[in-house]
């Protein structure tokens, strides 16, 4: 059985960009409003060099706060992007790229059909695991079964564990289940609020104290 788990993070999923100035605004003032760990930083298809001049540009904004920049997927180039890791789809694909990564920036891992492939992600030292997220189609499992998922991991393992929350709603839910971090996806960027109110209301629900079932 794992140990005390440290004190529970968000975890932050950007949008798919192709321009990331307009955005880096937005983005620094939300990390102001919750203790968030990292980001996640999805890019739009683009040659390398101008993927590497993105994802630097957002890096400043980023670890300037003592918060980790990971690119989703693109682990060949998170080195010269000075990105802090790469987040990876699929067994696959983290198997893969873990020897570019490894030792010196995080590798994590998502998109895992069974708890069979987390488990081998957890032993080839992934530095944390996703559950929850949707698949690149949008389709997503049930939240009942992301929050099995969540509570058997973190009651077993002590590789962290990632819960997506696909709205405000299952911040609270995942927390309890005792995910590490919590993911807000691109969804806050689009909830018709200011992404720093919705950032706020997150952190609020997640310190909430857990409510025995």
């Amino acid at each position: 059985m794992s140990a005390q788990r440290p004190r529970q993070r968000l975890y932050l999923v950007t949008p798919q960009l192709s321009d990331t100035e307009p955005f880096e605004r937005d983005l620094g003032a939300a990390l102001h409003a919750g203790d968030v760990a990292a980001v996640l930083l999805r890019l739009a298809v683009a040659d390398e060099r101008t993927l590497i001049n993105r994802a630097k540009a957002v890096a400043t904004v980023v670890q300037r706060r003592d918060i980790a920049l990971l690119l989703d997927g693109h682990p060949q180039i998170a080195a010269r992007a000075g990105a802090d890791g790469a987040h990876l789809d699929g067994i696959e694909a983290f198997n893969a790229a873990i020897g570019s990564l490894k030792p010196d920036r995080i590798a994590g891992c998502g998109g895992l059909r069974s708890r069979h492939d987390a488990m081998l992600a957890g032993e080839a030292s992934a530095d944390y695991v996703m559950f929850g997220e949707p698949n690149p189609s949008g389709g997503r499992p049930l939240f009942e079964a992301v929050e099995e998922r969540v509570a058997w991991w973190a009651g077993l393992f002590e590789v962290p564990c990632v819960g997506y929350a696909a709205d405000i709603h299952e911040v609270a839910a995942l927390a309890q289940a005792q995910a590490d971090f919590v993911a807000l996806g691109d969804w806050i960027w689009t909830a018709g609020r200011a992404p720093a109110a919705v950032i706020a209301e997150a952190a609020k629900r997640l310190a909430e104290p857990a409510v025995p079932k």
